[in-house]
């Protein structure tokens, strides 16, 4: 499940509980009616972060929810399409502070935040579909292309499923920043989340200019053509 605080104009989506945070429908469906009150109760200009307690961001699909059976495959697919969906259209800035793992569908719901901070004591980054043998959906590997400019990074992210540190990610232009606890990443996270408020943008030309900016991502994202070549070989 997942709690939403105000402070201001800054909202704080928290992923709560000392679990995985494995994204099944009760947590996605918790996560997109979170995104639903911060659309409704936003005021003038605003920014969201979302972070996570313990020591996972998320740790993927609940893979043992789904049982390698394809609907529930589907189901998830379709819930955290919806989800990232609202982050991308949504009208303000939004950060990702990355305070544990972030693993796979994890990673990508990371990714679909406009900033990414990490915490560099604890935790990595992992693309993790060439481990444990599974097709990466085109639509991940669509976010990674709008997110990592470095074709060399997109290599290591996706066909070398590489761990991440947040040292690594930094110097190949993954994250924004790095910071050395939980605690001082979501800090930052909100100061960072402060400066972009006070530029004072409206929200609606900001959420249209997203759109123009990750056109491809936007496409892929509504793009079900290729679940039948994704499901789960386990």
């Amino acid at each position: 499940m997942c709690s939403l605080e105000k402070r201001g104009n800054i909202f704080i989506l928290t992923l709560t509980g000392d679990g995985e945070h494995r994204l099944n429908p009760t947590l996605l469906n918790s996560i997109q009616s979170a995104l639903r009150r911060v659309r409704q109760e936003a005021t003038a200009s605003s920014a969201l972060i979302t972070t996570a307690q313990g020591k996972f961001f998320s740790n993927g699909y609940d893979l043992a929810w789904a049982q390698s059976m394809e609907d529930r495959m589907v189901l998830m697919d379709s819930l955290l399409r919806s989800v990232v969906s609202d982050l991308l259209s949504l009208p303000m800035p939004t950060l990702a502070a990355v305070t544990g793992h972030a693993s796979a569908a994890g990673y990508s719901l990371a990714l679909a935040h406009d900033y990414l901070l990490m915490r560099s004591d604890r935790g990595f980054l992992y693309m993790s579909e060439l481990d444990i043998n599974l097709i990466i959906p085109a639509w991940f590997v669509a976010l990674i292309d709008a997110k990592v400019g470095s074709p060399a990074a997109r290599r290591r992210i996706v066909m070398q499923a590489a761990k991440l540190t947040a040292k690594e990610a930094l110097r190949l232009g993954v994250i924004d920043s790095a910071h050395d606890s939980a605690e001082e990443t979501v800090e930052a996270a909100i100061g960072l989340a402060v400066d972009l408020v006070k530029r004072g943008w409206k929200g609606h030309v900001y959420a249209e200019n997203r759109k123009r900016f990750l056109a491809n991502a936007f496409k892929a994202v509504e793009d079900t053509s290729e679940r039948n070549q994704t499901r789960p070989r386990l």
